[in-house]
């Protein structure tokens, strides 16, 4: 039997909208149904669409209700969380963010960056300690609020978030990982540091998984597994654009990369999906914008669709399948 782990990146709304098309097109064309994957790791935007599918929620449905297609009879929990309206959300501009004052660094985020210097990841710090935000994240999650059972769903399910203290990755979820309700992991997950105020839990608050890493890929090192799908829409070739969105990619991809390649050190093979320029260019800069998710679907669906049919993928994916 082939045991498969599903790593579902960052990437805001429309992050979201490439998830889904993804996904959808495996199951279409590859038989592959996500919601069968042994472990899933959701970091920011992977964090929902990883609930969605563990609470049971297809990946056609996903795409459908991106959309605002019809739903199958089985989309239950989308139906629901569509009678919940949701509040707007601002432009996020990562310029006026970075404007913002930062708060000087506590004893612990010394203490681990002088103690622990080779996990240390100054960028996590430095975006644990942005002026918090203005928005509620909870208030985007309230349906999953009200959907979620006393237990995490039966399936793994790790979501990234990092800790403010001291700019710690914590992984809820994962054995020994500290007791949080689902909606508020996934909320700490997704709070963009100075765009969504902090998630507390228990004694910590917690900022978004993406600033260790828009992946968190390696998590899955070591949990037996034959075959990572990544997707992953903050990644994706951009050539040397200049720009902070562009530079923001280019970050991301140089981890996913090291992360894949720690995958495949230990004889795990990986199957990766990033938006090209042409999905790019749909997605925008405005990752929190609901204004094309159709087209981000539409074209992520058609440029999966041939990765996915290349003989050296489909000869992976088939047997998860």
């Amino acid at each position: 039997m082939t045991r498969v782990g599903l790593v579902l990146g960052g990437g805001g709304v429309v992050g979201q909208a490439y998830h889904s098309g993804v996904l959808a097109v495996l199951q279409h064309d590859v038989g592959f149904d996500a919601r069968s994957a042994d472990v899933v790791v959701g970091t920011s935007a992977g964090s929902i669409t990883g609930a969605l599918l563990r609470l049971g929620v297809s990946p056609e449905d996903l795409a459908a209700w991106t959309v605002r297609a019809p739903l199958s009879a089985d989309a239950e929990v989308l139906r629901q969380i569509t009678e919940t309206p949701l509040p707007e959300l601002a432009p996020f501009r990562p310029w006026e963010l970075l404007r913002r004052p930062l708060r000087p660094p506590g004893p612990q985020m010394v203490r681990r960056a002088l103690t622990r210097p080779l996990l240390f990841r100054p960028l996590a710090a430095g975006m644990a300690l942005m002026a918090p935000g203005r928005h509620d994240v909870l208030e985007q999650l309230s349906a999953l609020g009200e959907l979620e059972g006393p237990d995490w769903p039966a399936r793994d399910l790790w979501i990234t978030a990092v800790r403010r203290g001291d700019g710690r990755r914590v992984v809820f979820g994962r054995p020994g990982a500290p007791p949080a309700p689902l909606h508020r992991a996934i909320g700490a997950s997704c709070a963009v540091p100075g765009y969504f105020a902090p998630v507390p839990i228990g004694r910590h608050a917690y900022v978004d998984g993406g600033a260790h890493s828009p992946t968190n890929a390696a998590l899955l090192r070591g949990q037996g597994l034959d075959v990572v799908v990544v997707v992953a829409p903050m990644s994706g070739p951009t050539g040397w654009r200049p720009g902070v969105f562009p530079a923001a990619r280019r970050y991301a991809d140089r981890l996913l990369r090291r992360e894949v390649r720690a995958l495949e050190a230990e004889g795990v093979r990986t199957v990766v999906f990033t938006p090209g320029p042409e999905e790019q260019e749909v997605m925008g800069n405005d990752m929190m914008s609901r204004a094309r998710l159709d087209d981000v679907v539409s074209r992520s669906f058609l440029a999966a669709g041939r990765h996915a049919a290349r003989p050296e993928v489909t000869a992976m994916l088939r047997p998860a399948a």
